[in-house]
């Protein structure tokens, strides 16, 4: 079965396949995604909006956003690292990597 694991906005994305052994380990589930390292106040408080749309920016990565809030309770640093997730499930036996998509545009609505 295909695994999607979404990044955050200024990261990859993975598009997995679950494997047999997925079945005996894990009951055939995976993670779906990379998990939140703070509290979205905590991000609120650490980021600034400015930061967060220029660091997107010198990636390349345009970001269109209906409020500053979104910005920073969705910031990159506010997530687990998604390639060490998803190698950790590899690794696991659960799920194999079909695909890594980098982020061109990000739409928070």
């Amino acid at each position: 079965q295909p695994v999607l694991i979404p990044g955050d906005m200024g990261t990859c994305s993975f598009v997995l396949v679950g494997l047999p052994t997925a079945m005996e380990r894990s009951f055939g589930s995976s993670c779906h995604g990379a998990g939140r390292q703070m509290s979205r106040k905590a991000a609120e408080r650490m980021f600034r909006p400015n930061e967060v749309v220029k660091a997107l920016s010198d990636k390349g990565i345009y970001l269109h956003a209906a409020s500053k809030a979104g910005i920073v309770e969705e910031a990159p640093g506010a997530y687990k690292d998604v390639e060490h997730v998803v190698r950790v499930a590899e690794g696991a036996g659960l799920t194999k990597i079909v695909a890594r998509m980098v982020p061109l545009g990000v739409v928070k609505g």
